[in-house]
């Protein structure tokens, strides 16, 4: 007669891996979603070492014409991205010297609509999930092999995520100015209804009207 194996037993393994999971570092970083006013600029700053890779995702949510300037300088000042006029974009970069980089968001084109910016930056490559996976010559076991791919998966999932938030929020802010839109040419249309009907009904009246003769009296 075979042996129960105990639930907590079992559940060990799956316990492993959820620690393990929920231990894995991410690269160290920033992620804003900030309003831009019209003729306004707003510029952020991170401190990076030499030799470290970063990178720069943004993308406008709402406003004009979906479209912002942006621009980024090392610690010397020298200009290292520069784009205007854009929708979304992506940029990777090494800090070829230590200190702090400045990026900027600019929306000093636009005279009259505000934006809504988001923006991700990270700073250094996420390290391995199991430690020593880069110098190992044994390979995976199964329990490190499925830790590796649940955690690819959930990155995955995690940026699918975050890309169906930002178009859900670009689409409902589409939605609702359109909205606006048919509300103001719905009132206008009913607006000018009315004083057409108005003008129709005195322009008719006026056709059933009888005008009587003046009389005058000539006193002699």
């Amino acid at each position: 007669m075979g042996g129960v194996v105990p639930r907590s037993v079992s559940a060990l393994p799956l316990l492993l891996l959820l620690l393990l999971l929920l231990q894995a570092e991410r690269p160290r970083g920033a992620e804003l979603t900030f309003e831009l006013p019209d003729n306004a600029k707003q510029c952020f700053h991170e401190e990076v070492e030499q030799g470290v890779k970063f990178s720069l995702d943004y993308q406008v949510i709402t406003g004009g014409h979906y479209d912002v300037d942006c621009f980024m300088k090392d610690p010397l000042g020298n200009t290292i991205y520069s784009e205007t006029k854009k929708q979304y974009d992506s940029f990777t970069h090494k800090a070829e010297v230590k200190g702090v980089y400045q990026f900027c968001f600019s929306n000093e084109f636009s005279t009259f609509s505000h934006k809504t910016v988001y923006f991700d930056f990270q700073v250094g490559d996420e390290p391995p999930i199991l430690p020593d996976m880069g110098n190992r010559v044994t390979a995976l076991t199964q329990m490190e092999s499925a830790c590796v791919t649940i955690h690819e998966a959930l990155k995955t999932v995690i940026d699918s995520q975050k890309h169906y938030r930002l178009r859900e929020a670009q689409d409902r802010a589409r939605a609702e100015d359109l909205n606006s839109r048919v509300s103001y040419w719905s009132i206008g249309e009913t607006i000018a209804l009315f004083v057409v009907s108005f003008s129709q009904v005195l322009l008719l009246k006026s056709f059933f009207t009888e005008k009587r003769p003046i009389s005058r009296t000539v006193h002699s």
